[in-house]
């Protein structure tokens, strides 16, 4: 029984955060030297770069996708390191995205992903016995371990026991007893007050006499004895444990010595600590990152400087997962995200005013923690510059205590803005194409959207007509609720089915504010508050596939837009979606969460004997699929790691024809359809996937074309 700390959400939130500003601080001088960083930058103080939107990193990539195993397996420390490894398989891309793919023996994380496709699983796969030392002590044990700290709140030795599980998947010696310290300071940062008590807790779960524990205590003595020149403790470090005393690419000693060094330095002031862990150099994103969230968590949400650190991220982060739906993400929603977890793993019950947010029933965008945004975002169709500025507040509304208050500036009757999240990303969106993200929209025509929003008393003679809206970004076209009169001083419920829409991709989902009276708002005195933004229902969604198009991020880097691909090439083609593989490769779209729908696709097989529709995608490896196969036959299969039949039938099929398919998935009942033919009824009672995307997939040398796909 572990008990949780009463601002513990508030601090897994600062945490994450603080996680999210180090990857971001230290990402423009990723691999550079301390010589180099001082001749370019000197000292520095914030970021480096005014990032359109920060892409996705693998520093982020892991803690987020690696805790599902919480979920997809055994949140208990049952959990095993083969379960954490299979967690892996399924949200990772195939040798793109996510990680850093430099090659087997060279990038820890892709020889360990190569191990486990081919059957080595963890923890062998990321073992000495193996890889060898250099491969296994690289820096990837500790930089993808932060959120097994985050739910073992208070616990420094239950967070080492899952960190000791999950870096063993691609780590093992000092790599792992890297991982096991970071997450056991987090840990110990949610009660401890002094950096050196962290610390402490940090090695008191890891050997005494391991080159980790003694190279960082040597940086301690060294700032016990000059605790007022940091660059002179970094020269030790370089002169002592530099990267050329330790083989590979990136090992882990020396960049945990500058994240003590960092720690200690900055004498626990946020700011201080990542700019000095920045200026080292080495592996500063990852440092960096480390750090923040040691420091987010051991000073809470007050001691992250809002308008330096915060503001910029607007509480957004993207991943590159499998997933595209799950790749959009927001810090508040990760944040609950980890607290379900700690509690449960505690076997706690939360505060009343948490327990819908954690556990269902609260809006997705709640504004329930302090300082959120959950990454709204400003704009007008009407004025070429919008003055305005997004503020969380605490006015209360429907039992919680969150809402965003949006002030503008100098806007006149007739024209209008909009507040709204984003709910798809194309290339341009971003500064580059850091760790390849690819996406699927969050929100579909059929569902509903909704909020609640007010306008403040104090707001005399004012008329303002508000709306719900989506764009759809295929035809730039925007679909609008009936305008409401807002009622002063009092919270007005909007809601709006989408309509069907033919071919449409989602981008924006949120309110439309148009000024009706005779007036113009000069200092931002037109106030909107926003609370309890959802998105809800069933889909009703088409693809047109000639509206769609291959989004182009670099010469490597092309994506059918809506679509995330595990592997094969994937590619439009004469108003079609055209995918082909020497050994596998799969396609998927959709949202995570749909449960039960039905899916209806025409599938036209070109070469090979492997032609396949999937449903409730949970990852690369969990789904079903039904397709043609060799021999004249159709056939039903389960992919747990590998497919497996479930049902088939004789269904004599020629290349170049077409095949529509519908398959009907209703809790664990999957029934397919052939021009109203039943072919394949099975109820699935082992294990069922009950939710999930959908997608095409191909194998053993085929190519298909994929055309007309609807879901309702």
């Amino acid at each position: 029984m572990n008990i949780i700390p009463e601002d513990y959400i508030e601090k897994v939130y600062a945490g994450w955060l603080g996680k999210l500003i180090g990857i971001r601080h230290g990402a423009p001088i990723e691999g550079w030297t301390y010589e180099k960083i001082k001749r370019v930058h000197g000292t520095i103080t914030d970021y480096l770069v005014d990032y359109n939107d920060f892409a996705a990193d693998d520093d982020s990539n892991g803690p987020v996708f690696f805790l599902r195993a919480l979920e997809d397996y055994d949140y208990t420390l049952k959990l095993t390191p083969e379960q954490i490894g299979l967690t892996w398989l399924n949200y990772a891309p195939y040798e793109h995205g996510f990680y850093w793919w430099g090659g087997y023996g060279k990038s820890t994380e892709h020889t360990a992903y190569l191990n486990m496709r081919n059957g080595i699983m963890a923890p062998k796969s990321g073992s000495i016995q193996q890889n060898g030392v250099t491969v296994a002590e690289q820096i990837g044990g500790q930089i993808f371990i932060d959120t097994w700290g985050l739910v073992a709140p208070a616990n420094p030795k239950l967070a080492a026991a899952y960190a000791r599980k999950a870096a063993s998947v691609s780590h093992d010696g000092n790599g792992i007893f890297g991982g096991m310290f970071i997450a056991a300071c987090i840990s110990a940062a949610f009660i401890q007050e002094n950096i050196k008590d962290i610390l402490e807790s940090g090695f008191s779960v890891i050997p005494a006499d391991c080159d980790y524990t003694l190279v960082m205590r040597s940086v301690m003595s060294f700032h016990e004895k000059y605790p007022e020149d940091w660059e002179k403790c970094f020269n030790f470090i370089d002169a002592n444990y530099g990267y050329d005393k330790y083989p590979g690419n990136c090992h882990i000693i020396p960049n945990g010595a500058v994240m003590i060094l960092a720690l200690l330095y900055g004498e626990k002031d946020f700011t201080n600590s990542i700019n000095i862990c920045n200026m080292c150099g080495w592996d500063t994103d990852c440092n960096v990152a480390n750090i923040g969230t040691i420091l987010g968590v051991a000073n809470g949400i007050i001691g992250l400087d809002y308008n330096k650190w915060r503001k910029p991220i607007n509480d957004f982060f993207i991943c590159s997962s499998v997933i595209g739906s799950l790749n959009i993400q927001d810090a508040p929603q990760f944040t609950t995200y980890i607290a379900k977890w700690g509690y449960k793993i505690a076997g706690q019950e939360p505060e009343n005013k948490w327990k819908k947010i954690l556990f269902g029933g609260a809006a997705r965008f709640h504004f329930q923690l302090p300082g959120s945004t959950h990454g709204f975002r400003v704009a007008s169709d009407s004025l070429t510059k919008l003055e305005y500025a997004l503020v969380n507040t605490n006015i209360a509304n429907m039992n919680l205590n969150g809402s965003l208050k949006v002030s503008v500036n100098g806007i006149a009757a007739g024209e209008d803005f909009r507040i709204f999240t984003k709910t798809y990303y194309r290339p341009e969106d971003f500064h580059d194409s850091r760790y390849d993200p690819s996406f699927s929209p969050v929100l579909y025509p059929g569902q509903s959207i909704s909020a609640m929003v007010m306008l403040p008393e104090w707001l005399e003679k004012s008329e303002i007509l508000v709306s719900m809206y989506v764009k759809d970004g295929n035809y730039n076209k925007y679909f609008d609720s009936e305008k409401t009169l807002l009622t002063r001083g009092k919270w007005n419920l909007l809601n709006f089915k989408l309509p069907n829409m033919e071919g449409a991709c989602l981008e924006e989902a949120g309110i439309r504010v148009t000024v009706k009276s005779n007036q113009r708002f000069l200092d931002n005195s037109l106030v909107i508050y926003i609370a309890n933004l959802d998105f809800s229902g069933k889909p009703n969604y088409t693809i047109d596939f000639s509206k769609e198009r291959m989004e182009f991020w670099n010469g490597l880097h092309q994506e059918v837009s809506q679509f995330t691909y595990l592997k094969g090439n994937w590619e439009l083609v004469d108003d079609e979606l055209v995918g082909s593989a020497c050994d596998f490769g799969e396609a998927y779209t959709g949202s995570y969460d749909w449960e039960d729908y039905t899916f209806e696709a025409t599938l036209i097989p070109v070469t090979g004997e492997s032609h396949y529709m999937n449903f409730r995608v949970q990852g690369a490896i969990r789904s079903y699929a039904f397709g043609l196969e060799s021999d004249g036959k159709a056939m039903l299969r389960k992919n747990n790691n590998g497919y497996s039949k479930l049902s088939g039938i004789d269904f004599a099929w020629e290349y170049n024809h077409e095949y529509r398919f519908r398959a009907e998935v209703k809790y664990n009942s999957i029934r397919i359809w052939h021009e109203n033919i039943l072919l394949v009824e099975y109820f699935d009672n082992d294990n069922p996937y009950l939710q999930g995307q959908i997608g095409f997939s191909v194998y053993n040398g085929s190519r298909c074309k994929f055309k007309e796909l609807s879901i309702y």
